[in-house]
C-alpha cells in the first residue's frame, strides 16, 4: 500500500472477521493498528457489503459451476444484479465521495477478500464510480 501512496483504507466487507491465521492480519483490529501504524486512514463502509442473502447466491452458483470461491475469476450474473438492485441502487455515492474528501482522501483502496477484483463486489463498485465520476481507477 505504501508503494502505491494509498492515504485512505474503505473496507466493504460485511463481516470484519476472518477464520484461519494464515489470514489473521485481515481481522478488522489488526489491520487497522498495522493502518494506523502506517498513517493510513480507516473506515468501514458497511452499505457497501453485501447482504447475506446476496452472498448466498454467488455460493448457489459456485456450487452450480464446481468453483471453489478462492478459484472464482469473476462474479456470478445473479449476484451482479442482486447486489445493484439492492445495494448500489440505494447508495449515496455524492455522500461517499464528499466524506472521503472532507478526510482528504486522495488515494483510496476498496477492501474485501477476494484477491481477484472481478470475483468481488469491489469491481461492481469501482465501476460504478468511475461510470458517476470518471474516477481513473486500478485494480490492484
Amino acid at each position: 500500500m505504501t508503494e502505491n501512496k494509498i492515504d485512505t483504507f474503505c473496507d466493504i466487507r460485511q463481516r470484519r472477521g476472518v477464520r484461519g491465521s494464515k489470514y489473521a492480519f485481515v481481522n478488522s483490529q489488526r489491520l487497522q493498528q498495522k493502518l494506523s501504524e502506517l498513517e493510513i486512514k480507516y473506515g468501514h463502509v458497511l452499505e457497501l457489503a453485501p447482504t447475506s442473502e446476496i452472498r448466498e447466491l454467488q455460493k448457489e452458483a459456485d456450487l452450480q459451476k464446481g468453483e471453489q470461491k478462492r478459484d472464482r475469476k469473476e462474479l456470478g450474473q445473479v449476484f451482479r444484479l442482486a447486489y445493484k438492485s439492492k445495494i448500489l441502487k440505494n447508495f449515496d455515492f455524492d455522500t461517499f465521495i464528499e466524506n472521503l474528501e472532507n478526510v482528504g482522501a486522495n488515494n483510496v483502496v476498496l477492501f474485501c477478500v477476494e484477491e481477484a477484483a472481478e470475483a468481488c463486489h469491489r469491481s461492481i463498485v469501482t465501476d460504478k464510480l468511475q461510470s458517476l465520476f470518471k474516477y481513473n481507477i486500478r485494480h490492484l
